[in-house]
């Protein structure tokens, strides 16, 4: 079944006679007509801040607000919708935890265990509060395959460790680590684990009892819901001993001029009026998700991987990082070409190992990522090009950036085969 109709931004490229081959879901997924339609109803009929009105349309709003909230709890199947703290995105909802945490949990000389693979979203704040606390980062290197093995984490935990942070699956290499194992190794050591599932919300069901994890954070934008609104899951018993992130109206119960008290959860962690409609079209789209089933969306998923597999290993010189099997990991390819003079200059700087401080100059014949990316692009072709902000994990692979497609729903084999005539045809105008 195609699901391309249900997303107004192909319609309108196909009126348009344009070609919209749109294979960069992992960084942001399009928008389903239903979506759009349950932010406008919203903001033509309901739309007033909540939780402070006592009029009608305040307490409309409030109930909208708070039933998004609820579908959110049931999605990722946490105890309580107090443990579902809305916040602007991934990025935000690990850094949420990082300052709270700095501020009430962490002592100078304890460690976090974090790996090479994570989104700088995931690896900046950990290393903003090691260095102004005194909190050593520990950095688990990956497998051959790119995943995080549970013999590797079992080695790297330190009598220390407070806390674990991994993806759930990798934005670069499209893995899908073993978050359940890991969880079980950590919680016989106390240890605090926080998963980002920004690749594994809109692809893979979620379910934080499970899991067992103490803080799970992902972005709407990235399965269909609009920009900037994103969720942080986090265990009752842990977060209400944290301290707010931002302060502000809304998440105060009682202020005066020496002292104030904090709300319940999650609303101390809300500062300031919320996005309401955000909110409203992430219910939208976890309503779409589930319409279509995550058995479904799998299946999609695992097709396209193998089929694009199949396609790209055709391309002399390609190199495709991550394991193979698509039944290993998600809707996510990244990949480098070989062999051709490039029309930028393939000429830059890596560290030298062997000598603290001095670089090398490094020449190969290679096709940079950004070259081929706008090719692609004048073919109607959207992928993603860069470090991706990834740059711990670019130089672990031993290259400045990669070449990155990613699938959704909306995407088919015909997209795949467009993107190999595409390729085939900007390594002719390279070379």
């Amino acid at each position: 079944m195609s699901y391309k109709n249900d997303f107004p931004m192909f319609a309108r490229f196909k009126k348009e006679k344009k070609p919209l081959v749109y294979l960069d879901s992992a960084s942001t997924a399009q928008m389903p007509q239903c979506v759009i339609d349950a932010v406008r109803e919203f903001e033509e009929t309901t739309r007033a801040n909540v939780h402070r009105g006592i009029y009608e349309l305040s307490e409309r709003a409030t109930e909208c607000y708070e039933g998004a909230r609820e579908r959110v709890r049931k999605f990722v199947n946490a105890r309580r919708a107090r443990e579902i703290v809305f916040t602007r995105n991934t990025t935000e909802s690990i850094n949420l935890v990082a300052y709270s945490l700095t501020k009430t949990f962490f002592k100078k000389g304890d460690h976090i265990l974090i790996s090479r693979g994570e989104h700088h979203s995931n690896f900046l704040p950990w290393q903003m509060i090691a260095k102004e606390k005194g909190i050593i980062l520990d950095i688990l290197e990956l497998n051959k395959e790119g995943e995080i093995a549970i013999e590797a984490v079992k080695k790297a935990l330190h009598p220390k460790t407070r806390l674990a942070a991994f993806s759930h699956i990798s934005h670069v290499l499209g893995t899908i680590n073993p978050i359940e194992k890991i969880r079980k190794t950590l919680r016989k050591r106390n240890i605090l684990f926080l998963v980002d599932a920004a690749q594994s919300a809109g692809h893979i069901p979620i379910d934080v009892q499970k899991i067992g994890c103490d803080f799970l954070a992902f972005s709407g934008h990235k399965m269909g819901a609009p920009m900037g609104i994103g969720v942080l899951y986090g265990r009752e018993e842990i977060v209400h001993t944290m301290e707010p992130f931002l302060r502000g109206g809304g998440m105060i119960r009682k202020v005066d001029i020496t002292n104030t008290e904090w709300d319940e959860l999650p609303y101390k962690f809300e500062a300031g009026t919320p996005n309401v409609s955000g909110a409203i079209g992430l219910e939208a789209a976890i309503n779409y998700i589930t319409s279509i089933g995550f058995k479904e969306i799998r299946a999609i998923d695992e097709k396209l991987t193998k089929r694009a597999f199949a396609q790209l290993k055709k391309i002399p010189g390609i190199h495709i990082f991550g394991p193979e099997d698509p039944r290993t990991r998600g809707g996510v390819i990244s990949f480098t070409i070989e062999g051709i003079h490039p029309v930028r200059s393939s000429i830059h700087f890596q560290q030298d190992s062997s000598h603290r401080g001095r670089l090398r100059r490094i020449t190969s014949n290679w096709v940079h990522p950004h070259d081929l990316a706008t090719i692609l692009d004048r073919e109607g072709i959207a992928i993603r090009a860069g470090h991706h902000c990834a740059m711990p994990l670019m130089k672990y692979l031993g290259v400045p950036a990669v070449s990155r497609i990613s699938f959704w729903v909306y995407n088919s084999v015909s997209d795949i085969e467009v993107l190999g005539r595409g390729i085939e045809k900007a390594l002719r105008i390279l070379a």
